[in-house]
């Protein structure tokens, strides 16, 4: 009997559905019918001999199989994307880069230096992944980003590429005419009694400035969280209480006079904005170019 040749295109479904979570997104990510990557998927696991997901309700999870194809899945996806880099020239880029962030810098770093991109290689795809530092460095470790920008304590990694970019000053925030905004300096103990808004558990300088007030004997209230930065910004100048979050994130509403910036010393909260990607991946043009946009705009952010 013949044997049937493996389609990559099938592979780049198959990735597409582990990232997406769902047929039904894969299909709105790919712009197919959703009956083709289901078509595609048996496909796959005919020629495989051997399912590649448990379907349970609407939700699906990979098998073991799945799970022993997908580092290959991946690594056949790095290769075609490496190839099609090799035959573009340098001013027709094309080709698909994974970026991971935080919300903080998503919001307020990265959107000038990707318009920049797209402006000059409007053919590469930019996907940007939100989600917390450390499940985002593990995405880079793991091949599923290409790089990632991270808001926390300067920190080196075997695996990783990391760069400092800047340190970002952190401001603890308060509604207008809030009392502590006539202290000279607020120390940890002036906080006892505040309702302080937190950014979600995972968050880098949230964990920070906690273990920072533990240390001090103040326990805040941990179901005050919230899963946006807007959000909380919002809820300081409602009054409804106050928040720690970087500079860049407020700056604006401080300059306006929405808010007021208390005298807090921030030097055991001090996070920095890092990039980083593998030290083992192999640098494409799309990425060597994106690298050197992001050290044009550093400049900027210094300045």
């Amino acid at each position: 009997m013949k044997e049937r040749i493996m389609e990559s295109r099938h592979l780049f479904t198959f990735l597409n559905v582990v990232e997406a979570g769902s047929f039904t997104r894969a299909a709105r990510i790919l712009d197919y019918a959703q009956s083709s990557i289901t078509a595609q998927i048996q496909t796959l696991e005919t020629e495989l001999g051997t399912p590649l997901f448990d379907r349970i309700g609407k939700k699906i999870m990979l098998t073991d199989a799945g799970r022993r194809l997908l580092p290959y899945a991946q690594e056949i996806s790095k290769m075609h994307a490496m190839a099609k880099d090799a035959l573009c020239s340098e001013t027709e880029l094309t080709g698909t880069l994974k970026i991971g962030a935080p919300e903080s810098l998503a919001a307020f770093r990265l959107p000038g230096l990707i318009r920049e991109y797209r402006e000059r290689y409007s053919r590469v795809k930019i996907v940007l992944k939100p989600g917390e530092c450390w499940e985002l460095r593990d995405m880079v470790r793991s091949g599923e980003l290409d790089l990632a920008f991270l808001l926390q304590p300067e920190t080196e990694d075997r695996e990783l590429h990391v760069t400092t970019l800047i340190h970002e000053p952190m401001a603890l925030v308060a509604p207008l005419k809030h009392s502590l905004a006539t202290y000279t300096r607020v120390e940890p103990g002036d906080l006892k009694d505040e309702t302080i808004l937190h950014t979600e558990s995972g968050c880098t300088y949230r964990i920070l400035f906690e273990q920072y007030l533990n240390r001090h004997g103040i326990f805040a209230d941990p179901s005050l969280e919230f899963w946006s930065i807007e959000a909380i910004k919002q809820c300081v100048m409602a009054g409804l209480g106050i928040a720690l979050l970087p500079l860049v994130t407020v700056q604006n509403e401080l300059r306006e006079g929405k808010m007021a910036r208390l005298a807090w010393d921030d030097s055991e909260q001090q996070v920095a904005t890092q990039v980083a990607y593998h030290t083992k991946k192999w640098k494409s043009p799309a990425l060597s170019e994106f690298l050197q946009i992001v050290e044009q705009h550093v400049a900027h952010w210094r300045a």
